[in-house]
């Protein structure tokens, strides 16, 4: 028999898994930049400044998730998070084993071109 805490955390997981569509996650984001933003003591004001970023931008963030690519930068820039927005497709990403072999196929691929392109092999359009 599954116990209320075993029910609860069940429920917490699939409420996870429910909500991974982009206005779930752009609404996510910004509850945490808000949450971030005032444990770090900042204004709307404050981070504006800092940013570039309009004031009113930063309140349609924060109230709705709404924000260009280049704003979502600089406000992450403005609290501290340059690395890890730097950083968010660095990486290979994959979840099963083709996906992982499809990249390393193309990774083989990108670099047998670029070989080829170096010894004149391919010409330029």
């Amino acid at each position: 028999m599954v116990n209320m805490q075993e029910n609860n955390n069940i429920l917490s997981i699939l409420e996870n898994y429910l909500h991974d569509n982009p206005d779930e996650i752009a609404k996510e984001m910004a509850s945490d930049f808000r949450k971030r933003r005032i444990e770090k003591n900042l204004t709307r004001e404050d981070v504006a400044d800092k940013s570039g970023v309009a004031v009113s931008n930063i309140v349609r963030f924060e109230q709705k998730g709404l924000i260009s690519l280049k704003n979502l930068i600089g406000i992450a820039m403005a609290l501290g998070y340059t690395a890890e927005i730097k950083n968010i497709f660095s990486e290979p990403k994959y979840s099963t084993m083709e996906e992982l072999l499809q990249i390393k196929r193309n990774t083989n691929k990108k670099k047998a071109y670029k070989n080829l392109k170096s010894l004149g092999g391919v010409k330029e359009k």
